[in-house]
């Protein structure tokens, strides 16, 4: 279990890397490189509107790696999305902008995000399964935390390398061509990737599956003729997770810097302990979910977060150093909280036999939701109505995930090799 946790852990923390080093240049460089015609502001709009279509493009993936990972193995699927999210990235370092080749500059990162979008889709369920399916019953929400452990670690790894940028720059330097450098840099980490998973074997789970009946034709149809409520209330459930985390992560980021008028280094450093938050919440949730539940678990979460989602930008505004260094961490803590427990919930609902495709689709339908939508609508929101109302919209993210759980009830008690009637009931 250390080795295929280690695998897991170190996998998607390259990753998730990749992705998230997007969402820091969309929120500090983009809207200049590539959108500089349409002003701060707008650009800004338009910057995380391309950060966006990533989570439109996940669900995609999640059905296509899905599909893979429940026909063909887990392994195969999660090595295909490493090298798809390691290409996309290196891609987007080299692009030229929009001084350079016009209008085509947006229009190709746009299509890298959507490869971007396309192997995060099909990443997190497979990376998850390989964990869960591997585990112990009892131990299972423990065992199954570490993908999204190494997501918190992206975070911070994201962050280290455009603050560490910064501070061996100047501003105009790192504009320039400084920003390329944690994008080219992910040539490295998707080497190191790559050797690690292709030394670890395939989940006994799949394998039992496989040789007792055989795999699914179509794994996608199987899930929603089976549990197609389970899919969409997955989905609800999953998204509180990924709101606090893509605010607290990505558009605070934009906040503190543009807005707020913090400097950039003390800004990086701030999401940087974020990074740290989020994981330490993940370790949190995940023990406790497997002591008292799963459910529990997300519901308290849940319920801190519609209170924290009210109050974040009135306490934000105040600008101090202080009150942003509280702001973000807590935001990302919470996040950690209702995220730690995830990998073993979305595990334990589905069948084996389209687990892959079921679980990734709902993890990537509260992705577009949750983490795509309030970070895009974020700044018009806030610059027409104020922070409160957007908050008030935060927070009804949080109650849709709350009434959700709460609906789906507790998964600790399954077993992960069951017939496709006891996974729909």
């Amino acid at each position: 279990m250390k080795r295929v946790a280690t695998a897991s852990f170190i996998g998607t923390v390259i990753e998730f890397y990749d992705f998230g080093i997007y969402g820091t240049a969309a929120a500090l460089v983009f809207p200049h490189v590539f959108f500089p015609a349409l002003g701060e502001a707008a650009g800004t709009v338009a910057s995380f509107a391309t950060y966006g279509v990533a989570f439109v493009a996940r669900p995609f993936g999640s059905v296509l790696f899905g599909h893979f990972g429940d026909r063909l193995g887990r392994k195969k699927s999660l090595i295909a999305t490493m090298l798809l999210m390691g290409i996309a990235t290196i891609l987007v370092g080299c692009m030229p902008t929009a001084n350079q080749i016009g209008v085509a500059a947006p229009i190709l990162i746009v299509v890298l995000r959507i490869l971007q979008g396309l192997a995060a889709g099909g990443e997190f369920a497979g990376a998850v399964l390989f964990s869960s399916e591997h585990a112990p019953k009892g131990k299972r929400g423990f065992w199954s935390m570490f993908p999204n452990f190494g997501g918190g670690g992206a975070i911070t790894l994201a962050n280290a390398t455009f603050f560490t940028t910064t501070l061996l720059m100047s501003e105009d330097t790192f504009v320039n061509w400084g920003w390329r450098i944690p994008f080219l840099a992910s040539f490295l980490l998707v080497i190191v990737g790559l050797w690690i998973r292709l030394r670890i074997a395939e989940t006994p789970v799949f394998k039992n599956q496989i040789a007792q009946s055989g795999a699914s034709r179509i794994p996608f149809l199987e899930a929603f003729k089976h549990q197609p409520l389970q899919v969409l209330l997955a989905a609800g459930t999953v998204m509180v997770g990924f709101a606090l985390t893509y605010i607290g992560g990505t558009y605070l980021v934009s906040y503190g810097t543009a807005v707020l008028e913090l400097p950039r280094t003390f800004v990086l450093g701030m999401a940087m302990v974020g990074g740290l938050s989020i994981s330490a919440g993940v370790v949190l949730g995940a023990v406790l979910s497997d002591r008292i539940g799963r459910r529990w678990v997300i519901v308290g979460a849940a319920s801190v977060a519609v209170i924290w989602a009210l109050a974040l930008f009135p306490i934000l505004d105040i600008g101090s150093h202080a009150v942003f260094a509280i702001g973000l961490p807590v935001t990302m803590f919470i996040s950690g909280i209702a995220t730690g427990p995830q990998g073993a919930f979305l595990s334990e609902l589905f069948h084996t036999r389209y687990r892959y495709t079921a679980a990734g689709l709902s993890y990537s339908l509260a992705g577009m939701l949750g983490g795509g939508v309030p970070p895009l609508i974020a700044a018009s929101v806030i610059d027409s109505l104020g922070g409160f109302a957007f908050g008030c919209m935060l927070a009804g993210v949080c109650v849709i995930s709350l009434i959700c759980v709460l609906t789906v009830g507790e998964t600790r008690q399954l077993d992960l090799e069951r017939t496709t009637a006891e996974a729909a009931v």
